[in-house]
């Protein structure tokens, strides 16, 4: 199942107020959800192979752990261990790229014969990849000059994509998080990864008010600051390098999601090809001087609109209009 959200920004709405904008646009995150995986998943158990040719198509892989005790709910072995259950996962996915490192591996060395300097590259690398996912240990963040990295890219490993841990605690514990959670947050913390603590439990109640402000209300009951998908979404944008720039104007006002050191062209180019191809140059207005004077026509006079060239590295919350030629 696949579900599109939007991205909840405060400042998108901010600036509508200020451009009268016709019409508000808030950036997109598709969400995947992928059935739970079992043990031997790598060899097909279960519906395994097809998920985990899902899992090869995702940017980044949130897997929701479960963090609590219920009787009436049952665990498919019986005791909750989230560390165990991470484990299982984990090894299921290392296992899956050992099996793709393996029939590249197998395909390049019946090429290799030919002598080409390029093949041997890629399989020195591909070795690396194989002792290092065997010996239990990161494949992410490994250096690689710029052919390698291509390379690698290419293989689309499971196990090299950014990870985040979801841990669904009680409704009691999703202020604090509780014991579980903690081991999963150590765990994460020893990974580089990160986690969100979330309840589904209130969530559920939550999706049964239409209005607003009931679900603000009850968060705030529960001394909770926002909803599980913010957290998500945030966290989500924080481990894939994501960041917002906005078009503001009398039409529309649009936010897009973009990479961080992304350059005014390929900025650009979300809107479409021909404004990164064409591309002149780009009038920029951070977010603060646009809510500051009120918009584009006082943070002109007051001299905040900066011309920027095709080096400009694009910052989170500019507020752009692109000049092109094509």
């Amino acid at each position: 199942n696949i579900g599109r959200v939007a991205v909840p920004d405060e400042r998108l709405n901010t600036l509508s107020n200020i451009g009268k904008s016709e019409k508000t646009i808030p950036t997109y995150m598709d969400f995947v959800d992928i059935a739970g995986l079992v043990k031997g998943a790598s060899t097909g158990e279960g519906l395994g192979n097809k998920f985990l040719a899902n899992i090869r198509e995702v940017d980044a892989i949130a897997h929701v752990v479960r963090c609590f005790e219920d009787e009436n709910i049952t665990h498919v072995s019986s005791t909750i261990d989230p560390l165990d259950d991470i484990e299982t996962i984990t090894t299921e996915l290392k296992l899956a790229d050992l099996e793709t490192l393996q029939n590249k591996l197998n395909s390049l060395e019946k090429k290799s014969k030919n002598g080409d300097k390029e093949i041997k590259i890629q399989i020195e690398l591909m070795l690396i990849l194989q002792k290092k996912l065997n010996n239990d240990e990161s494949i992410k963040n490994i250096e690689l000059d710029k052919d390698e990295i291509i390379f690698y890219n290419s293989l689309n490993l499971i196990s090299a994509k950014p990870m985040l841990y979801i841990c669904n605690v009680d409704e009691n514990s999703a202020l604090e998080g509780n014991k579980f959670s903690k081991l999963v947050e150590n765990k994460a913390i020893s990974e580089g990864n990160n986690i969100v603590i979330v309840s589904a439990a209130i969530e559920s109640q939550i999706a049964e008010f239409d209005n607003d402000s009931d679900k603000l209300e009850l968060l705030k009951d529960l001394g909770l600051k926002e909803t599980t998908l913010k957290k998500v979404i945030n966290a989500g944008y924080k481990i894939l390098n994501l960041i917002t720039y906005f078009t503001c104007g009398p039409k529309e006002t649009r936010a897009w999601t973009i990479g961080m050191k992304t350059t005014a062209p390929q900025a650009a180019g979300k809107i479409h090809t021909d404004f990164e191809k064409g591309f002149i140059r780009a009038e920029t207005i951070s977010y603060n001087d646009f809510i500051e004077f009120n918009g584009e026509s006082a943070s002109r006079e007051a001299g905040k609109l900066r011309q920027e060239g095709k080096e400009y590295i694009v910052k989170d919350g500019d507020v752009m209009h692109f000049l092109f030629n094509v």
